[in-house]
């Protein structure tokens, strides 16, 4: 079972954190640092999940998430917004953008473990060799 999940953020302080979280929770994580990363990572990639900043340099995570939502190789993939705009018109624009809900920066750990797993389930056991 795919449970790749692409963080894209560009703040290094909240790229370390959430890849720290996800990791040692047992889920995969790549990370993107911008919207064109982001579509370019998910093209090859095809993550199960992708966390994305809305306020990102060169594309933002609103043009990222509709060009994601325009592919129709992508489209499938489940795009949650993680953003520290928390007015009701930004969420609204993100759900209206493609974004199936928001996580609201900042955010405790059990908040977005509990969001990740509703994606893709609980993480899987690494097998171990023997």
């Amino acid at each position: 079972m795919n449970q790749l999940i692409l963080v894209v953020e560009d703040d290094a302080t909240m790229q370390k954190m959430a890849l720290k979280i996800l990791r040692s929770r047992g889920f995969r994580s790549e990370l993107a640092r911008n919207g064109h990363e982001a579509m370019a990572m998910a093209g090859v990639l095809k993550p199960a999940l992708i966390l994305m900043d809305l306020s990102l340099p060169e594309m933002n995570g609103w043009e990222a998430t509709r060009a994601l939502k325009a592919d129709p190789a992508l489209a499938h993939i489940p795009v949650v917004a993680i953003t520290a705009h928390a007015m009701v018109g930004d969420l609204a624009t993100a759900i209206a953008a493609g974004c199936a809900e928001c996580l609201t920066k900042p955010y405790e750990l059990d908040e977005l473990i509990a969001l990740v797993e509703r994606y893709v389930g609980p993480a899987q056991a690494q097998a171990k060799i023997a």
